[in-house]
């Protein structure tokens, strides 16, 4: 049995492909996870989600933004960017199943081992990271109210709600709407911070083209226990994050970078070329 976690896919089903086939993933033995961003601005979103929903129990996925923002404009709220390639999924006549299947994937996932001390044998996967206020419990507690509103009977009103940039830290008297926001814009959006912890969600750079007074939020974790994260979302990384026990998994493959997938078990990566699709 192996556990192969594989970055953002964004609609790059070729190398998708490229790389079970190359370790021979069996789905009766091992598992696949996805650090979110199934789908968007490559060729083949459509089959990624076909794919991965396809594996049943053997794969696990998260969401990410763009996998958000799909949901969004599947039911009438948000509206389809240029770049995106989004529009055969809509079309599709088992569209309504896939919607209904990515809408009640998680914001946070975790693996462990059967072993009494789980925690220290596994690892914790969301799209964008865990933000520096919160422990991994306070992740865990936001992450399921979250997912219960995006799978409840009013899950249009709370996809409405999400855009938006603000609040930028958590507070206890955040409001219902405010904390929804916060949440997944922290699990989908965040990349760099203020060292306060204040989510700064306007700059996409590199990390040496960051503003002075931003950093990384991976770098504000130090005082959290944490168990090894794993995170997709910012491809500039390009699979480069110095600190231990955190793995930076979007390569930019749609970017004309690659598509990274990592065995948890020997810590091996294997990577596949990708040409330019966005």
């Amino acid at each position: 049995m192996a556990t192969y976690i594989i970055g953002d896919l964004q609609g790059c089903l070729t190398e998708l492909d490229i790389l079970l086939a190359e370790v021979g993933l069996n789905p009766s033995r091992d598992q696949l996870w996805l650090t979110g961003d199934l789908v968007a601005r490559g060729p083949d979103s459509l089959g990624c989600l076909r794919r991965v929903m396809a594996l049943g129990n053997a794969a696990t996925t998260v969401l990410g933004n763009h996998d958000l923002h799909l949901l969004a404009v599947a039911n009438g709220i948000g509206k389809l960017k240029t770049a995106d390639k989004v529009s055969p999924i809509l079309q599709a006549t088992d569209s309504a199943d896939l919607l209904y299947w990515l809408r009640h994937q998680p914001l946070l996932a975790e693996y462990h081992t059967d072993t009494a001390n789980a925690e220290a044998d596994g690892f914790v996967m969301t799209h964008a990271g865990i933000p520096p206020q919160w422990s991994l419990e306070q992740a865990r507690q936001a992450a399921r109210s979250a997912e219960t509103e995006l799978r409840s009977a009013h899950y249009k009103e709370r996809l409405a709600q999400m855009y938006g940039n603000e609040p930028d830290f958590w507070r206890s008297d955040l409001s219902d709407l405010e904390q929804l926001r916060f949440t997944i814009n922290g699990f989908t959006r965040m990349r760099l911070c203020h060292q306060d912890g204040r989510l700064d969600l306007a700059h996409k750079a590199t990390v040496s083209e960051a503003p002075e007074h931003l950093v990384p939020w991976f770098t504000l974790r130090g005082d959290h226990q944490d168990p090894p994260l794993i995170f997709g979302h910012w491809a500039a990384l390009e699979g480069q994050c110095e600190m231990p026990g955190i793995h930076a998994l979007d390569t930019g493959c749609v970017w004309g970078g690659s598509m990274t997938l990592l065995c948890w078990e020997s810590g091996e990566r294997i990577a596949t070329a990708c040409p330019v699709y966005a």
